[in-house]
C-alpha cells in the first residue's frame, strides 16, 4: 500500500510539473534594445571582433556594436546569423543629430534585388 501512496504522489508531482512548464515560451535572447532619446555621450569607436568560421554555411556576421542602457554606452557583441531570403541586413549606426546622437538599431531589411516594390507594381503603360 505505501508503494502505490509512493507512486500517485510521484505521478501528480509529474503532473503538476508539466502544467508548471506548460505556461512557459522559450524564445531567443533579444540583442539589445535602441534608446530612441537622443544622446549627449558619443558612442566609442568600435571594438575590433575576431571572427571566427560561420557554424553553418551562408551565415553571416553581424558585427558588434555600442548599445545605450539609459547611463553608459554598452559593447554587444557581434553574432552570425542565418540570412533571410528576400532581405538584407543593415547595420546598427548612431548618427549625430545636433549636440546628440540617436540610435539606430540594426535591422532586416527588404530587398528586392533592383526590381520595384509598393504600388504601382506590375502595372503595364
Amino acid at each position: 500500500m505505501n508503494a502505490n501512496r509512493s507512486t500517485r504522489i510521484a505521478l501528480l508531482a509529474a503532473a503538476m510539473s508539466s502544467l508548471t512548464l506548460a505556461g512557459c515560451v522559450v524564445a531567443p535572447a533579444p540583442n539589445g534594445y535602441a534608446y530612441y532619446d537622443p544622446v549627449m555621450v558619443a558612442p566609442p569607436p568600435p571594438r575590433v571582433e575576431i571572427v571566427g568560421v560561420a557554424p553553418y554555411p551562408g551565415h553571416i556576421w553581424i558585427t558588434g556594436y555600442w548599445g545605450w542602457n539609459g547611463r553608459a554606452h554598452h559593447w554587444v557583441p557581434g553574432r552570425w546569423e542565418a540570412p533571410r531570403q528576400g532581405h538584407r541586413y543593415v547595420p546598427h549606426r548612431w548618427e549625430q543629430q545636433g549636440k546628440g546622437w540617436r540610435e539606430h538599431p540594426g535591422r532586416w531589411e527588404r530587398h528586392d534585388n533592383g526590381r520595384r516594390e509598393g504600388p504601382g507594381r506590375g502595372e503595364r503603360h
